[in-house]
């Protein structure tokens, strides 16, 4: 019962139309099929990715504040300064200290900690003694708003000098 009467709506389907149309669609249909292949275009060459080893890690980036010849005369310049490169980094020594913001101050049995906000927007504590910063700074003391870091930086002809930096409080 189904089989006739899809062969009878084809046949009445095909008596509306036009004979002409369909035998012109179908040897279109014809030509494509019968078309021989054409060439097939060659996949794209790859590019070997070249490692990049960055050689000026320890100097002082081109967005920093430049250290003043007048700072330099009244920092601490001497032999003995120089960063502990053998030491594991902490967390905030991987941003530079411009990205780093104190939120608040914590004081548990008597020792006091600041709450730095890194450039992902964690919070993270610290305490005196702990870096952060990407030009080894220490944090030397910790008030209720403000942290006061001193920072190792380079010189330039290889040396290295102390610079204070002071992070205050963001309200």
């Amino acid at each position: 019962m189904r089989i006739v009467s899809s062969l009878v709506l084809l046949l009445t389907l095909s008596a509306c139309s036009n004979d002409a149309e369909m035998i012109a669609l179908q040897e279109e249909v014809a030509a494509i099929v019968n078309r021989p292949p054409g060439p097939i275009e060659p996949p794209p060459e790859f590019i070997t990715y070249e490692a990049f080893t960055y050689s000026a890690a320890g100097l002082r980036g081109p967005f920093d504040i430049p250290l003043d010849a007048n700072a330099l005369r009244g920092s601490q310049q001497s032999d003995e300064v120089m960063p502990d490169l053998n030491r594991t980094p902490e967390v905030l020594e991987s941003f530079n200290i411009g990205d780093l913001a104190m939120v608040g101050t914590l004081t548990r049995q008597g020792q006091r900690w600041a709450l730095i906000r890194d450039g992902t927007g964690n919070i993270t504590r610290v305490g005196i003694g702990n870096y952060m910063g990407r030009n080894h700074g220490r944090i030397v003391a910790i008030a209720e708003r403000q942290i006061d870091i001193t920072e190792i930086v380079p010189t330039g002809d290889g040396g290295w000098i102390e610079r204070p930096q002071t992070l205050t409080l963001q309200e």
